[in-house]
C-alpha cells in the first residue's frame, strides 16, 4: 500500500502548492503552465511513450485538443476553488466526480445500473450538496458554490474522454497522454505570452520553479497510483476506496489544521456522506 499512501502525499501536495503559491503572490497561470514540461519530461521518462505511434485520426485528434484544452482550464478552476473555498471542498469535488463517469456508464455506454451503483450515486450527490458552501463571498460577491460545482463536473467530463481515449487501442495510452500533455503546454504558455505581450502580467521567476515542483508532485500522483493498481491488479477496489477515501482524510486534515479552514455541521456529514459513497462504489464489481 506504499504506492497509495504515495499517490494520496501528491495528491494533496498539489492543492498544498496551489493554496500556498496564493499567499506568496505567484502567477497561478505560470505556475500551471510550468507545471507541463515538467509532467511531459517526467513521462518521457518514466513510460518512454511511442511518439511514432500517435494516430492523427479525426477522433483522436479532436480528444487530444480538447483535453489539452480542458485540463489547464480546470487547473485553474481548482485553483480558484482552494483559494476560495478551501482545500476541504475541492478535495472533496474532484473525488466525487467519479460518478459523472459512472452516470454515463449507463446513460451512453449502455452498461446496467446496479442498485449498488444507484445508492453509491445519490449519497455522493448529498456529499456534493452537503460540502458546497451555498453563500456569496461578501467582498468579491462571487457565488462561491459555483466553484466546487465547475470541478465536480469538469473532473468528470475529464475522466470520461481519458476513457474515451484508453478505447483507441491502435494508439499506445502512453503515447496518447504524451501528446495531450504537449497540447496543454502549447496552450497555456499560448494564453501566457499574450498575455504577457499585452503587459496584463510579467514573466514570474519563482512561478518556474514553484511550477517544477507542482508537476513533480502531479506526475507522481499518476505514477503512484498506476503502481499501486499493477501491485494489487487483483483488487482494484480497495486501490481505489482507498486512493480516494486517503485524499479527502488527508485533505480534510491539512486544511483543518494547517490552512485552519473553517468547515459547518453540513460540510463535516458531506465529508463523511463522501467517504461512504466511495466506499460503496469501491465494492461493486464494475470498478
Amino acid at each position: 500500500m506504499i504506492f497509495v499512501l504515495l499517490s494520496i502525499f501528491c495528491s494533496v501536495l498539489v492543492s498544498v502548492i496551489l493554496k500556498l503559491s496564493r499567499r506568496y503572490e505567484i502567477p497561478t497561470n505560470q505556475l500551471i503552465a510550468w507545471n507541463y514540461p515538467t509532467a511531459l519530461l517526467l513521462n518521457i521518462l518514466f513510460y518512454k511513450p511511442d511518439i511514432q505511434a500517435i494516430s492523427f485520426n479525426l477522433g483522436n485528434t479532436s480528444l487530444y485538443l480538447v483535453l489539452g484544452f480542458l485540463l489547464p482550464a480546470l487547473f485553474l478552476a481548482i485553483a480558484a476553488s482552494i483559494r476560495y473555498t478551501g482545500i476541504v471542498r475541492t478535495e472533496i469535488a474532484q473525488r466525487i466526480s467519479i460518478f459523472i463517469p459512472l452516470i454515463a456508464a449507463f446513460l451512453i455506454f449502455n452498461e446496467t445500473p446496479t442498485s449498488r451503483s444507484i445508492l453509491g450515486i445519490a449519497i455522493g450527490l448529498l456529499a456534493i450538496f452537503f460540502s458546497i458552501r451555498w453563500v456569496a463571498d461578501k467582498q468579491s460577491k462571487n457565488n462561491l458554490w459555483l466553484y466546487p460545482l465547475i470541478i465536480f463536473l469538469g473532473m468528470g467530463i475529464i475522466d470520461i474522454l481519458f476513457k474515451q481515449v484508453a478505447q483507441h487501442t491502435e494508439v499506445p495510452y502512453t503515447s496518447s497522454v504524451f501528446f495531450i500533455f504537449l497540447t496543454a503546454l502549447i496552450i497555456s504558455f499560448g494564453y501566457i505570452g499574450i498575455r504577457i505581450y499585452k503587459q496584463y502580467e510579467k514573466p514570474s521567476l519563482s512561478a518556474f520553479f514553484w511550477g517544477i515542483g507542482l508537476g513533480i508532485f502531479n506526475f507522481g500522483n499518476i505514477l503512484f497510483y498506476l503502481k499501486a493498481h499493477n501491485a494489487i491488479p487483483e483488487n482494484p477496489s480497495i486501490v481505489f476506496s482507498a486512493m480516494n477515501v486517503g485524499v479527502i482524510a488527508l485533505g480534510a486534515l491539512v486544511g483543518l489544521v494547517i490552512f485552519k479552514e473553517k468547515l459547518t455541521v453540513l460540510n463535516k456529514i458531506g465529508i463523511l456522506l463522501a467517504i461512504l459513497a466511495i466506499l460503496i462504489i469501491a465494492g461493486n464489481e464494475s470498478i
